[in-house]
């Protein structure tokens, strides 16, 4: 078969039934990524998707040295401090990975910054590169330094299955200790002395749903069982409070959390619970002196801020009241006061409590930005390090001085070739679903972009995730192109509190898609935009694929990366990973008819009927443990057998997990991939429309 000729998958009907109905799956097959046919099928597909985007490899080319050429390649993040040292990572030109430091902290100012050099007295903790060695793909998942600041607990992923190996590194000697424990997840917690390192490990299903405590200097076959969750729809955790006096394992599902916590002066102890779990009541804690502090959403839909002594946990009385208007985020407790991270009208901001005077919002200076505590370890300071950007201003790291009240700018990553936030402007725009529900969208262009314009519209809108105002420097490449970018805040998401959410799930999720599509037709009824390429990952890719089966006429391109888009399959299969964990979003259709008949109403694999759809492109990779390659892989097959218009093309990276390749100039050359695709399609698109009217 020539790369020029789209691949055509065989068919070799499957057939299943459920609830009294029965379907015929031609592609099933595709889901075995050992039979050596799936592998041919996904190798002719990456040739075809080649071929098809040859013609961009100059502007790939181009747009790839944009995103280099604005990157400060040698630099450091603002260190943080911690116990006696101050933390950071630095990057160094023509490497792809961080390599993270430390050094000796001299008084609470955080050392000067010198991009192009390290900092006096370094001591480098882990050099991702040497560690990468030769590896396609390199992934860290826990760096966590025992209390005294002596040893390294640090774990690492070579395939991108996101299984993790964990090792110890002695910070005063370099030596690499005997300790090995492979298969880990995500995480860990020591003990205050040290001894003790707690992890997770993950099942079949990709769940952690054990929690281990390793001695320093014992077998990993030594290790001991602490807690085991029998709940398959529970995932676990563990970690530390901020005054590091406790050792938290939480244990949660989409809707329900369970919290234990151990006095981490005794890791040999038993785990006591804070609340027994109560179906519908999620919560987390933090520690606080004589008490806990529990954020909760008992009878508090945004949730609220209780108090709780320590002997008696399960005991709360309200600290910060519930509110229809604002959802609570998170609660950070401190020796003399306490940070409370909240979400209202669709934007973020941060309220200061006091011990001993009135509460107070911290002001930021735009109207539309993101803001967020960030690096705070230290349980003593009259300091809070904040993380600050919006859709003009790049990421920014601020201190926040308690006794003052000012934002101290600590660093603003550097945009380099003169970039100036004044050159851009960014707006909030709301349009109308079917339903009247007002659906806020976020704008940014380039000053001056005539208008309408070409448009990314870029969509989430699930698990109650936000897609928060961002700067990103890729994306300079679409707006000094005279591209507009856009974000839908659809329902589903939490741009909007809990009520937002819960609108855009289970037997609500149509509106997730009706909502981006009401978007696209807003912007475009209203002047901002002619040709509008959708874009979205994971949950966001069913949103792509759900949004273009509704109004394929809508869009001039879709790239769905990682894509969800064979979600009923996938839901019914209880042995595949993340599946029961996912009930409590999507509903149960193996058990419930009605969801069964709902999500085949809306599956983008399903759906697909004989209209004419744009062209789309569909990013997965091999190794994805999250949303697996045979979703996408099925759905291009599905949509070049069944719809008219494309091209629909599939690109699988054979090497790598959810997030794609690891190194950073890899990803970049993955960017200026989609983004040369991008900027073809709308190009294309408007040729299309200008030959036409001059028709």
């Amino acid at each position: 078969m020539s790369s020029d000729t789209p691949p055509v998958a065989k068919k070799v009907p499957a057939e299943r039934t459920h609830h009294g109905d029965t379907v015929i799956d031609d592609y099933a097959w595709l889901a075995d990524k050992d039979d050596p046919d799936t592998v041919a099928y996904l190798e002719a597909e990456n040739a075809f998707t080649q071929d098809q985007t040859g013609h961009l490899k100059d502007l790939q080319e181009a747009v790839f040295q944009e995103i280099k050429s604005r990157t400060l390649e040698t630099d450091l993040s603002v260190p943080t401090r911690k116990g006696g040292w101050w933390y950071y990572s630095r990057t160094e030109e023509g490497k792809q990975y961080g390599i993270q430091c430390r050094v000796r902290a001299t008084g609470d100012t955080p050392p000067e910054l010198k991009a192009d050099e390290p900092l006096a007295g370094e001591e480098v903790l882990l050099d991702g590169n040497e560690l990468a060695g030769d590896s396609p793909f390199f992934a860290m998942g826990t760096s966590a330094v025992s209390p005294d600041g002596t040893v390294l607990a640090y774990s690492t992923d070579f395939n991108g299955n996101e299984r993790f190996t964990l090792r110890f590194k002695r910070l005063d000697t370099g030596e690499a200790l005997p300790d090995e424990i492979p298969n880990i997840f995500y995480g860990g917690a020591w003990s205050a002395d040290g001894s003790a390192f707690f992890y997770t490990i993950v099942d079949d299903a990709w769940r952690p749903y054990r929690l281990f405590r390793h001695i320093i200097g014992t077998a990993a076959e030594e290790d001991v069982l602490v807690y085991e969750e029998p709940d398959e729809r529970f995932w676990i955790g563990v970690g530390l409070t901020r005054s590091e006096r406790y050792i938290v394992l939480s244990a949660g599902s989409k809707i329900t959390s369970e919290v234990r916590v151990l006095d981490a002066d005794y890791p040999t102890g038993e785990f006591a619970v804070v609340r027994p779990r109560e179906t519908g009541v999620e919560y987390s804690i933090d520690h606080a002196g004589d008490r806990f502090l529990i954020l909760h959403n008992r009878r508090a839909r945004n949730f609220e801020i209780a108090s709780a002594p320590i002997d008696d946990p399960g005991t709360w009385t309200p600290l910060v009241e519930h509110r229809e208007d604002t959802r609570l985020l998170d609660v950070d407790a401190f020796s003399d006061h306490v940070v409370v991270h909240f979400r209202k009208d669709g934007l973020t901001g941060i309220r200061v409590l006091p011990e001993n005077a009135e509460p107070y919002e911290i002001p930021f200076p735009e109207p539309i930005h993101t803001a967020e505590p960030a690096g705070n370890p230290e349980f003593h300071t009259r300091r809070l390090r904040l993380a600050y950007t919006s859709m003009v201003t790049p990421p920014s790291v601020y201190d926040y001085d308690l006794t003052s009240r000012e934002l101290i700018l600590l660093k603003r990553r550097p945009v380099l070739g003169g970039y100036d936030p004044e050159d851009y402007e960014q707006f909030r725009e709301w349009a109308v679903a079917d339903d009247g529900t007002r659906v806020p969208v976020s704008i940014v262009a380039r000053k001056g972009t005539s208008r309408p314009a070409p448009t990314v519209l870029y969509g989430y809108g699930s698990y109650e995730s936000s897609i928060d105002p961002s700067f990103s420097v890729a994306r300079l490449s679409l707006l000094d192109r005279g591209l507009v970018f856009a974000v839908a805040h659809v329902r589903g998401g939490g741009e909007m509190g809990r009520q937002w959410y819960e609108e855009g799930r289970l037997t609500s999720k149509k509106n997730s898609f009706s909502d981006f599509v009401a978007v696209a037709r807003h912007l475009r009824s209203s002047g901002w935009s002619s040709e509008i390429v959708a874009r979205g990952g994971s949950a966001g890719g069913l949103l792509m694929g759900a949004a273009v089966n509704l109004a394929p006429e809508e869009f001039s391109g879709v790239v769905a990366e990682v894509p969800f888009v064979d979600a009923l399959n996938t839901i019914l299969d209880p042995s595949l990973p993340l599946t029961v964990i996912e009930w409590d979003e999507w509903g149960d259709p193996l058990h419930n008819p009605d969801v069964y008949a709902y999500m085949k109403s809306y599956t983008p694999y399903e759906n697909i009927d004989d209209r004419t759809y744009p062209p789309i492109l569909a990013i997965t990779s091999l190794n994805d443990t999250r949303v697996l390659y045979h979703e996408p892989a099925k759905w291009v097959a599905r949509l070049r057998a069944v719809a008219a218009g494309g091209p629909f093309l599939l690109k699988t990276e054979m090497g790598a997990g959810h997030g794609g390749r690891s190194g950073r100039y890899d990803a970049w050359r993955e960017e200026a991939f989609t983004l040369s695709w991008i900027l073809d399609r709308v190009n294309a698109a408007e040729a299309k429309a200008d030959t036409e009217e001059k028709r």
